[in-house]
């Protein structure tokens, strides 16, 4: 049966785009403007771009969000990629950059499978036969424990090391690189965490198995932001439209600048800034970035009336291990914005608190007893998104 072809076009940034599938098709295959020829006959198969740790991180330059890769071809059938047994669109998860809202809605769709299964007491064996290596160089409660959760519930087994800058190789002054190199070697799939900014992308560069990013220094916490994107549709039940406050430690917090990059995604989404000045958003980071992307964002020094007027209060701690021996600093940021009843008196009856945790001060207890508290639920939520990353990237969709 004969049907009409069409042409398309899809966009690759840093790792990620859509893959098209092209049935009988004769066509050329344009890439930045350069033409290849596609064969008469590619039944099944894909449009295929160069391996994300192919392309070397430190090459991204060339696939930045200015300048993306754009191809076009003929084709008859645009198969969606998020079918069952086709592989996952990335090789690692480093970014928040890295997903879209296609992706995004599709993750959320399999962490909802995963809850079906964390409820199911026989759990799954989708995972047996895999090893996750966890190598965390900063203390990690909650991220480590939540994907060596996800693992063993998906009948996967661990490896791990929980404080790596002190206890493995590194303390000897073995590289970053060298490690990751010897570790892929025992493991299929290493959950890093580190404390200098970009250490993921380095690690992404070394290693043959997929890396995923669980904290690089003040740089970003992807799987928290998923995390807190997804907590954020459960619990006000949107995503378009939405209001949010990012308070507390702006300038060194990774939670919040991988989740700005999230909301970016979304329709008609509006952030508040609040922070003390010493730890204020940095203007050549996250505001140039929604500014380019037509998100609405505003600074405010007054807590009580941002909260007033979001759908979501998301608190964050003032961290300590960011200020070295400037002490004054620290005191001088710390407390300065409480979530405490009067706050929850002004919010409103669907708004949420969210806090990636830990907490110190900056939330009351007394606050955990209302139910727009949402923190609790928020970690609950990284145990099924965890869950899916990893079913995604070790077996696909």
């Amino acid at each position: 049966m004969a049907s009409s072809s069409s042409c398309s076009t899809c966009t690759l940034h840093r790792g990620l785009f859509v893959r098209k599938e092209i049935k009988n098709c004769n066509g050329v295959l344009m890439f930045n403007d350069k033409s290849f020829s596609v064969s008469a006959n590619l039944a099944q198969s894909r449009l295929v771009v160069p391996n994300q740790k192919l392309m070397k991180w430190n090459q991204t330059q060339n696939f930045s969000l200015k300048n993306p890769i754009k191809c076009r071809a003929l084709e008859v059938d645009n198969v969606p990629s998020f079918t069952v047994g086709n592989k996952f669109q990335l090789d690692d998860v480093i970014e928040a950059q890295q997903f879209d809202r296609d992706i995004l809605n599709a993750i959320f769709e399999v962490a909802h499978e995963m809850e079906k299964i964390e409820k199911n007491s026989s759990g799954s064996q989708i995972l047996k036969g895999y090893l996750m290596a966890t190598l965390f160089y900063e203390p990690s409660t909650r991220t480590r424990l939540s994907f060596e959760s996800a693992m063993k519930r998906l009948g996967g087994e661990v490896l791990t090391t929980e404080n790596a800058r002190e206890f493995s190789s590194a303390a000897k002054g073995e590289t970053l690189e060298d490690t990751i190199r010897t570790v892929e070697g025992y493991s299929d799939i290493i959950v890093m965490r580190h404390f200098e900014s970009g250490a993921a992308r380095r690690a992404a560069t070394s290693a043959g198995i997929p890396i995923i990013n669980a904290g690089d220094g003040p740089g970003q916490h992807p799987t928290q932001a998923l995390l807190d994107v997804y907590t954020i549709e459960r619990e006000i039940g949107k995503l378009d439209g939405t209001k949010v406050g990012l308070v507390g430690d702006l300038a060194n917090g990774r939670t919040v600048r991988s989740l700005a990059y999230l909301l970016a995604k979304y329709q008609d989404v509006k952030i508040y800034f609040v922070s003390p000045d010493v730890v204020k958003m940095k203007a050549d980071d996250i505001k140039e970035y929604l500014t380019s992307e037509g998100v609405e964002w505003e600074e405010s020094a007054d807590l009580m009336e941002v909260a007033s007027k979001c759908d979501v209060v998301y608190q964050t701690r003032i961290q300590r291990e960011r200020f070295g021996e400037r002490t004054d600093l620290y005191k001088e940021a710390r407390g300065k914005y409480i979530v405490d009843r009067d706050i929850l008196r002004v919010m409103q009856k669907h708004a949420v608190v969210m806090h990636p945790l830990p907490r110190l001060d900056e939330i009351a207890v007394d606050v955990d007893a209302d139910p727009r508290a949402a923190y609790f639920r928020q970690a609950k939520n990284g145990l099924y998104i965890r869950m899916a990353l990893l079913k995604l990237l070790l077996v696909g969709w």
